[in-house]
């Protein structure tokens, strides 16, 4: 699969994820006719940590744009921070990398790569 492809890939991905979760990542405006306090809520970032579902997305997004990883063949699901990556790659070098990719995102705390499996590892079995 060639860079565009996966870039592509990984766009549209992205962005379906996005428009498929944008009502439920909305926040509620604040319930005060209050200028200052409207100004303020506006103003500063949220301190709440990010979705699962936008950690989810990042990964894969970044699993698929990464030079030697089968961002296609590994599945990735995140609850509360803890990203879960199964499926087959073909090398060691390419476990290792989609596990660093998804450490480098923000808001993951953890990565569980335990169901992602080396495929000469996986053909011994």
């Amino acid at each position: 699969m060639t860079n565009t492809t996966r870039n592509l890939l990984a766009a549209s991905l992205a962005f379906g994820m996005l428009l498929g979760t944008s009502a439920a990542m909305a926040k509620d405006p604040p319930k005060t006719t209050d200028k200052t306090a409207m100004t303020h809520a506006d103003t500063h970032e949220s301190s709440e940590p990010a979705s699962d579902t936008w950690i989810t997305t990042k990964v894969k997004s970044e699993l698929l744009t990464t030079k030697n990883v089968s961002g296609t063949e590994v599945k990735v699901e995140t609850v509360n921070g803890v990203v879960s990556l199964s499926g087959t790659v073909d090398s060691k070098a390419e476990h290792d990398k989609a596990i660093a990719k998804a450490k480098a995102v923000k808001g993951v705390t953890k990565v569980d790569a335990s169901a992602l499996t080396v495929a000469s590892a996986a053909a011994k079995r």
